[in-house]
Order: C-alpha cells, then structure tokens, then sequence
C-alpha cells in the first residue's frame, strides 16, 4: 500500500506524478488533507483478498464437512432412538458450535481492533483447524460410551469459537484493504471463498460416499475428511501470517498515536487525544461497553441482515442435501452432487454480482436476493419435491440466484455499516449473535418443523418469513457503494482519482 502522505516524500514520486502534488498544494476541498487519502497498491490489495478468501474457505471447509456427514455421524455418536432422533442429535450439535460463535465474536472481535485484523484472523484459523481435526480421532459411541458425544461437543463449541472471529475478521480484512469502487467486487471473493470450502467439503464427502460405500463410511471413512483440516489449517496460516495490516487499522493507528480519533482531526486537539488515549488502552470489556452504548441501532440492523441471509444460505448450502436425502429418498452421493452443481454455477457469477453492486449498489442488489426468496421458495420447492432430476435443478436454480444476490453484497455491505475503530467488534458480534439465533439452528428447526407439522414445504415458509425480515432491514439501510468507510480515509486506485478528490470544490460523502 502507498498512501499520498508516503508518497509526499518520494521525490521519484513526485516526478512521476507532478500532477498530483500541484493539485494536493492547491487543494479546494477542505475536508482533505494530503494525508488523508489512501492510494491503494493493487498487487498489495490482490494478495490480502487471496489470503483472506483461501483461509475463509478453509475455514468453512471444516465447517462444512459436519453438515455434510450430518447422517452418518447422527449413526456414530447418537446410535439409540430413530433415523429421526439420530438426524436430530446430530442437528443440534451442529447448531451447538453457534451457542458460542457470539462468545467468539465478542472475544475476538474487540481484540481485532485494538491488536488488529491480521494476528486475529491467524488465531482464528488455528482454532478452527486444530477443532475439526481431532473430530476426527474421537472413538465411536461405541467405543468410550457417553464420552463420545461429550468430546464432540466440546470440539464443535471450540469450532464455534473460533468462527465467532472470523467473518467479521475477513470481510473487513478485504473491505479495508480495497479502494471504495470496487469494495463490493472484492469483497465477493470472501464467499466464493466460502462457496469454494463448501464445495471442496462436499466433494470430499460425495467422493468418499461412493469410493466406500454407506458400511465403511459408517466404520472409519467419515474421519478422512475431518483429518484433511490439519494440513490445510497450516496453509491458511502461513498465508494470513505473511500479509500486511489493513491500511485502514494503520490509519487508526497512526491516528491513536498522533492523539487524533478522525482523518482531518487537528493532532494538537487534547479532546481527541483524551479519547485516544482511551480507546488505546480500552480493556476488553470497555470495548464491549462502546459497542453495545454506540452501535446499538446498527447492530440490531446487522442482526436482521445478517439473520435473513443466514437462515436462506444455511438452507441451501446446509441443510438441502440432507432434505434430498431424507425427504425425497436420493442417495446421499446424488443430493450431494446435485448441491455441487448449483455451488459450481454460484461460483461463476459471484464476482459479477460484486461488480455488479459496485455499480448500481448495495441495495438493489440486496432487495432482489430477498424477494427472490420471498416470491420464489414456493415454486422452488414444488419443483424439487416432484422429485425428478430437470425439475430439482431448475428449483436448485432458482433459489441460488436469489442467493448469490447476497453472497456477492454481504461482504461489502456488512463492513460499511460500522466506524473503523469498532469495525471488527461490532460486525463480529452483530453477525455472529445473528448466525447463533437463525443460522446454526436453521437445519434442527427445518427438521423439527417438518416432523411436527408433517408438511415438507416448511423450509419453503422458513426462508419467506427470513425474507420478509430482510426486505424491512435492507430498505432501513443506507446506501455505501462507493464511498469511504465510516472513520477511514477515502481509498483510490490511482493518483489521478487523488487528484480528483482533493480538487473537488463539493466535499466528498462523510467518512
């Protein structure tokens, strides 16, 4: 990254860019000052993007791999009672990880910015390896009795833990680092990301399912997939150790150092170095206090967005193949193949959709991903329970459209909602308290609704009624497409756009 105020004292620089310096001398916008702006390095920008997204989708390949085996192991822990209750058990131990991801956010996500993105998201990553790899060396129930099922649980919390830190670690690692006209499609990269570890996870498994078979799978061949988060959490690792702090947590920090909170802020103004001084030396507990006294508006906004999008993501990308499976009779390898498909074709277009909000912003593209579900689910599900491979595609399809709509802006939007200085605290335990009420839960309350109700068109009414919650949060929201982040600087590609700013006899949107 080089910013204009390192570039100030570059003479190459200078001779590069004469341009520049004479417009920054004779600036008309008072509201800049040479520092002020960031002029991004797009290799630089490029490679936090690849870290951050590789280890989110190794993240949520370990994360994945739970719901994908959810079946079998519902039969390895939890052999009493009926397919039923075994499906269950293995549901709510899935959902218990996101008891405690709002434990995590709060732990980790204050921590993030007082100590920055970088070393957090690396803690994050261990955690959540070091978890998912000794799923796979606990003995049967078979084997140890009731410990069984206690080591897991205790295994799935310290995965939920660890996930508590790392979307809102991610999304504003990449949302810092890129200039503010193409937030949006970088910040797309993070869920193909995701959409990435979903599918590295469900291939593993759909492969492993037809290599075995059901009997060895159900012996020892579960624990392969499980084991395979070792080696990748070290990858994901060293790549997040290699990269640099976010320019915008530099700014911060040079901003704290200096006495000052603001870009523009005078350094000799002892009120903003009072409150520096302070939010340096916050405790964690004082930070949580900033959050919940400051954001409270914004987080319950967050909480609504967020529970929208997860229960809709949570249905499709989670809990659908189990509904292939246990619903319409599919073997295991075909629900999961039919997933893979649509998880393929998401993939291709999510970065259009942030090139896409980058454009026309956050908005519009949010509100067709909520109608989307709230107009669409209906049909969506009669076509899949008709059972046949055409019709479960082209209902596959269409709920993937409407939620790329939301993979591809999320990343973007969420970040923007809240100030530098509490960026990662607040996003971390906005979304994460939204993931622990509506997303984790979204498969055991489908699965419980259905076997109450006895009507197998309940993920359908589900994902409308989260719809519906969405529409209201995403009109409530301000729009952010391209414009700087709330309390950092703005962010440009080249010095021309700079020069454009700083010239600017109309001051640029608050930041």
């Amino acid at each position: 990254m080089a910013g204009s105020a390192e570039a100030e004292t570059d003479p190459a620089a200078r001779k590069r860019h004469p341009n520049l310096f004479r417009a920054l001398n004779r600036r008309r916008n008072p509201r800049l000052r040479r520092s002020d702006i960031t002029i991004t390095d797009e290799p630089a920008v490029k490679r936090a993007v690849k870290a951050a997204s590789l280890g989110n989708a190794m993240e949520w390949f370990d994360f994945g791999i739970y719901s994908y085996l959810a079946a079998t192991i519902g039969k390895v822990f939890f052999p009493g009672g009926s397919d039923t209750t075994q499906l269950l058990s293995s549901f709510a131990t899935f959902a218990v990880a996101f008891l405690v991801r709002p434990l995590g956010g709060a732990f980790f996500g204050p921590l993030g910015d007082r100590i920055g993105r970088k070393k957090v998201l690396a803690a994050t990553m261990m955690l959540m390896a070091a978890g998912t790899f000794f799923i796979g060396l606990i003995p049967s129930y078979a084997s140890i009795g009731l410990w069984a099922p206690a080591l897991l649980i205790f295994f799935r919390l310290l995965q939920g833990f660890s996930t508590g830190g790392e979307y809102g670690g991610a999304s504003t690692f990449i949302a810092e680092y890129a200039p503010d006209k193409k937030r949006g499609y970088f910040g797309s990269f993070l869920e193909f990301g995701t959409l990435a570890g979903y599918v590295g996870a469900a291939g593993l498994v759909a492969v492993l399912n037809a290599w075995l078979g059901d009997a060895t799978m159900l012996d020892w061949g579960w624990r392969l997939p499980f084991l395979v988060a070792g080696p990748l959490g070290l990858v994901g690792l060293y790549l997040r150790l290699k990269l640099d702090e976010t320019p915008a947590f530099q700014k911060l920090e040079s901003n704290r150092s200096r006495g000052t909170t603001e870009p523009g802020a005078e350094s000799g103004n002892e009120e903003k170095a009072s409150e520096s001084a302070h939010l340096s030396e916050n405790a964690p507990q004082k930070a949580l206090g900033r959050v919940f006294s400051e954001q409270w508006p914004t987080l319950i906004l967050c909480v609504a967005l967020v529970g929208a999008y997860n229960i809709t993501d949570y249905m499709l990308l989670s809990y659908m193949p189990t509904y292939l499976t246990e619903q319409l009779d599919y073997d295991d390898t075909h629900g999961l193949l039919i997933l893979l498909g649509t998880m393929a074709v998401l993939m291709l277009v999510i970065t259009r959709i942030g090139r896409l909000n980058d454009r026309f912003g956050r908005k519009p593209l949010l509100m067709a991903g909520m109608l989307g579900f709230f107009v669409l689910s209906i049909p969506s599900f009669l076509l899949v329970k008709q059972g046949s491979l055409p019709a479960v595609i082209a209902g596959m399809a269409m709920l993937g459209l409407s939620l790329v709509c939301l993979l591809g802006t999320m990343s973007a939007a969420l970040p923007a909602l809240f100030p530098t200085d509490v960026r990662y605290g607040s996003l971390s335990i906005g979304y994460n308290l939204s993931a622990s009420l509506f997303g984790g839960t979204t498969p055991l309350v489908i699965t419980a609704l259905i076997d109450t109700t006895g009507t197998d068109m309940m993920p359908a009414y589900y994902s409308m009624a989260a719809a519906l919650i969405g529409l209201i949060a995403v009109v409530c929201m301000k729009e952010t497409a391209q414009r700087p982040l709330e309390g950092s600087p703005p962010a440009v590609e080249t010095y021309q756009e700079a020069v454009e700013l700083v010239t600017a006899r109309t001051p640029e949107p608050r930041f």
